[in-house]
């Protein structure tokens, strides 16, 4: 397989995240949604306005992973006020990692997963969190194999679907 390049999203690409963005959500999810869930979701989720304000928010960062100059994946992460839940300023939150279907299998989402991990090195943060939905076990795994344990729960609204995410962790320093 070609090397894979890890590239910071910029403003002026936004059309390719929003793409990326609900081809990959829709993927992952569509066969276990209604259609209208989706669909709202994916309007809301991956708007112009909403995407403009995350790309433009100083406390997250947006990464594409391109494959011979195809974008096939990217990686969100939050930190400081803009993290999703706890919003601790030594934690670092994994928001998304997703990999088009054809991608999966092929080592990937651990690139993407290790640049996330090398931003929380950078930021020499105590802990890593995520939300994964408790309906994916192929992702719990994956965060499970490597070194995540979860800790509690909360609500994903998806459309009007109140979903159940299960909130993991990963300790980088002792005593966390």
């Amino acid at each position: 397989m070609e090397e894979l390049e890890l590239t910071q999203v910029t403003l002026e690409e936004l059309p390719l995240l929003q793409e990326i963005g609900r081809a990959t959500f829709s993927e992952t999810f569509s066969s276990y949604n209604s259609a209208e869930n989706m669909d709202n979701y994916l309007e809301e989720g991956f708007s112009v306005q909403k995407l403009t304000e995350e790309l433009n928010n100083k406390h997250s960062v947006f990464y594409f992973a391109r494959l011979g100059g195809s974008v096939i994946g990217y990686l969100k992460v939050n930190f400081g006020g803009a993290q999703t839940e706890l919003q601790d300023s030594n934690a670092l939150e994994i928001e998304r990692i997703y990999v088009l279907r054809a991608y999966h299998g092929k080592r990937v989402g651990q690139v993407v997963y290790e640049k996330a991990m090398e931003l929380a090195e950078q930021r020499n943060v105590d802990y890593v969190w995520l939300g994964v939905w408790e309906e994916n076990p192929r992702a719990i795994n994956f965060y499970q194999k490597n070194g995540f344990v979860a800790f509690d729960k909360h609500v994903f609204k998806l459309g009007k679907d109140e979903q159940t995410d299960l909130l993991m962790k990963k300790v980088l320093k002792t005593g966390k």
